[in-house]
């Protein structure tokens, strides 16, 4: 799948139908900047939208996926099949992402804890400035990918696990 060649087919199909972005948009409950990032091939349309887009475009799931139109398609899969293939695709990257997160969380938590061990000459007050500020770092990046990743509240939830997790101990 290229996502260049499916934003311009995206496109190319949207002005055979005389739709604007926004009025595409509209149809298929997204914003017109997400069109537009479909057609730029900044990004793919998510698994959720993909049946809807292409009933509005009048083209079926492999001829989106392959950015053209297909006469003679031999297919192996049927379109429920790639639909599913596709949102395992997007969950299994939401998930890399979501376990990215939790490790820099709990490696800034480790690193702090490892900062207020560390006493003693001005050596081991400098490294120890030096964890505490890497571990706020990898924390904030961690809370940072994870709220791209996940809905905002699956995210305070799963927070209030990982606190009491720690705080429990």
């Amino acid at each position: 799948m290229n996502q260049q060649v499916i934003g311009k087919f995206i496109s190319l199909k949207r002005k055979e139908k005389n739709l604007t972005q926004e009025q595409l948009a509209e149809k298929i409950g997204v914003s017109n900047k997400t069109v537009s990032k479909w057609e730029n091939g900044k990004c793919m349309p998510d698994y959720s939208v993909i049946e809807i887009l292409c009933k509005e475009l009048g083209v079926t799931v492999s001829e989106l996926l392959d950015g053209e139109e297909n006469e003679k398609s031999i297919r192996v899969y049927d379109e429920k099949e790639i639909l599913g293939m596709i949102k395992d695709i997007q969950e299994l990257k939401k998930s890399k992402d979501s376990n990215t997160s939790f490790f820099l969380i709990i490696m800034g938590i480790s690193l702090l804890a490892l900062s207020f061990c560390i006493d003693g000459s001005d050596f081991k007050e400098f490294v120890s400035g030096f964890l505490l500020g890497i571990s706020v770092v990898e924390m904030i990046l961690g809370i940072y990918l994870l709220g791209k990743t996940m809905n905002h509240n699956r995210l305070i939830y799963k927070l209030k696990v990982l606190v009491n997790q720690i705080f429990k101990r």
